[in-house]
């Protein structure tokens, strides 16, 4: 059976790390044992996907047990790669921590994040994150730790509402130099057509559950961000920092135009 595209770039890059002396023998051999994916019996761990994508699977603890979290978890690390767990509670946490000790566990975010042995280079890129309000910062973590594990340097800035318009004209200057944005906001989220209004970056809208009866879970935060009347602004799903910070970090990389 002829190999794919995503295959034949997945053995090169094997046999390349043997032969720079990154990977030893015995650790190759292993890596071609699950290749195309590792069968945990419960998952089957996409090990391809750093060669296709330039980032691994990302781990939702929600809807898994302690157990399987850590398993996969386990099987994830020391694999050239960080490894990121995301809506994870502390039992959780303590049962990948046994597995992993060098999981660490950020408690705002809900997340584990188990570095790897070599950082990923930061890059001097302008990623500036913004909340609305102090009630958005779990969301806004998120998206923060996502986008520094894959290589980006993360500016946050908090609480600049459009109930107080003066906080965030006084960041003009951060707002100008950001080549990314992300705009965290609950209740009605008209924070993310302003900030848009503003700036020539492109903006990554994350509405969040954040607000009284009538937002209805973040509903309407979506619909407002969705009906923005500003042009640059993309949507991610209600709470979703994560997808916001793995979007911000892919453009980051992108190199720019001359």
């Amino acid at each position: 059976m002829a190999l794919t595209d995503a295959e034949r770039g997945a053995l090169v890059s094997l046999l390349e790390s043997v032969r720079d002396g990154r990977m030893d023998v015995s650790d190759a051999v292993a890596a071609l044992r699950d290749l195309p994916y590792q069968d945990l019996g419960y998952a089957r761990l996409d090990h391809h996907r750093p060669l296709r994508t330039g980032w691994p699977e990302v781990v939702l603890a929600e809807g898994k047990t302690a157990e399987q979290t850590a398993g996969i978890v386990e099987a994830m690390a020391g694999r050239g790669h960080p490894v990121l767990v995301t809506r994870a509670a502390p039992d959780v946490y303590d049962a990948v921590a046994t597995a992993v000790p060098e999981a660490q566990y950020h408690e705002l975010a809900r997340c584990i994040a188990v570095p790897d042995a070599r950082p990923v280079a930061q890059r001097e890129v302008g990623l500036l994150i913004l909340t609305g309000g102090t009630a958005d910062l779990p969301v806004a973590e998120e998206a923060t730790i996502t986008a520094q594990l894959m290589g980006c340097k993360v500016t946050r800035i908090s609480d600049v509402g459009v109930a107080g318009l003066h906080r965030l004209l006084a960041q003009r200057e951060s707002l100008q130099e950001a080549r990314v944005i992300i705009v965290v906001a609950g209740m009605e989220a008209a924070l993310a057509s302003v900030v848009s209004g503003l700036v020539s970056a492109p903006v990554i809208a994350v509405p969040t559950s954040v607000g009284y009866g009538a937002s209805f879970g973040g509903m309407a935060a979506l619909l407002g961000m969705l009906n923005a009347c500003a042009p640059g602004v993309g949507v991610v799903n209600i709470d979703n920092g994560f997808g916001a910070g793995y979007l911000a970090a892919q453009i980051c990389q992108m190199p720019e135009a001359d």
